[in-house]
């Protein structure tokens, strides 16, 4: 292997030049390594019509460019001499570690480590006391996935448990429960429409929405609580039109107002430094479509059917 050692004179400046002396002991790997020999040309592979057998000689005569301006050549910095000895071994917990990275395009990238971890669970024999670890951002999805659910599924049932006990009634805490399916058709709708897939953004945006749907409904059967139970109306066909109609304006002005606001980041998904808002804002306004459609139109005829709205009832406030 080549060793870059710099010139005594240059010791004090070694903070200046080090950079150059490995920039250059990095170029130099990258030509004994590639095979075929390619050059990486921004974003091209370029093959050559030969190996490149590089030399000490044309290594040193490599130019570069110092601080002040002024091109030097490599061989001014530093000794270039061969040597045998072993190679860098890098550790980590006390145990030797090979890192290999590699980029996917073109699909999605929990798809594409369920795939390699199958091909090289069935396709690679490990010696022993050797094992194959997968980290990166598949991880780290994956973590943060867990998190976000875990946290989501006590939060929802401390929630449940907060409207049981002011509703009062089973059967009008379904009917305010009801929308949250209302909700996610729309949003897995618009994950299928967007690509199909699911990652930390959608997963965002479906707790975003199922906070604003369980709004729209409990405004809805809290009005039909007030009618009956304030002013004095006779649960039935009369009370429930009216109940919707009244609350038509802040749901519709509520939905309105969320979509105009997150309908750029949608329009913009697929920008960089979008991977979060985007899927997000696709999920929440699929979401929004279809329960506010079917919270104003299909939850005032169940809550006709089964709402129990009497003056024994909870009353809920909002």
């Amino acid at each position: 292997m080549l060793t870059f050692e710099p010139h005594d004179r240059l010791i004090p400046h070694y903070n200046k030049w080090v950079s150059l002396c490995l920039r250059a002991s990095v170029f130099y790997l990258a030509l004994s390594i590639l095979s075929p020999t390619q050059f990486q040309e921004k974003t091209k592979y370029v093959p050559t019509e030969k190996p490149v057998e590089p030399n000490i000689k044309d290594i040193g005569a490599l130019p570069l460019l110092s601080p002040n301006g002024v091109h030097i050549q490599l061989k001014q910095l530093c000794d270039i001499y061969e040597t045998s000895g072993r190679y860098i071994v890098l550790h980590q917990g006390a145990r030797r570690v090979q890192t290999i990275t590699c980029n996917a395009s073109g699909r999605d990238i929990n798809s594409f480590v369920r795939e390699a971890k199958e091909k090289i669970n069935s396709e690679v024999s490990l010696p022993s006391g050797t094992y194959i670890e997968f980290s990166g951002i598949s991880e780290a999805q994956a973590k943060s996935r867990r998190e976000l659910l875990i946290h989501s599924f006590l939060t929802g049932i401390g929630i449940i448990l907060l409207l049981s006990l002011i509703t009062g009634s089973f059967s009008n805490l379904m009917l305010v429960l009801l929308n949250l399916p209302f909700a996610l058709l729309g949003g897995v709708f618009a994950v299928f429409a967007s690509g199909g897939w699911l990652t930390i953004g959608s997963l965002v945006g479906f707790v975003t929405l199922f906070g604003i749907t369980l709004r729209n409904s409990i405004m809805l059967i809290s009005h039909y609580e007030h009618l009956v139970t304030v002013e004095k109306m006779t649960w039935g066909v009369e009370a429930a039109v009216r109940g919707a109609s009244e609350r038509l304006a802040p749901i519709l002005m509520t939905a309105l107002v969320t979509a105009l606001g997150l309908l750029p980041l949608a329009i913009g998904s697929g920008d960089p430094g979008r991977e979060i808002e985007g899927p997000m804002a696709i999920v929440i306004l699929g979401g929004l479509a279809t329960s506010t459609a079917l919270n104003l139109l299909i939850l005032p005829t169940l809550a006709l059917r089964y709402g129990q709205f009497n003056k024994k009832a909870g009353n809920i406030v909002i």
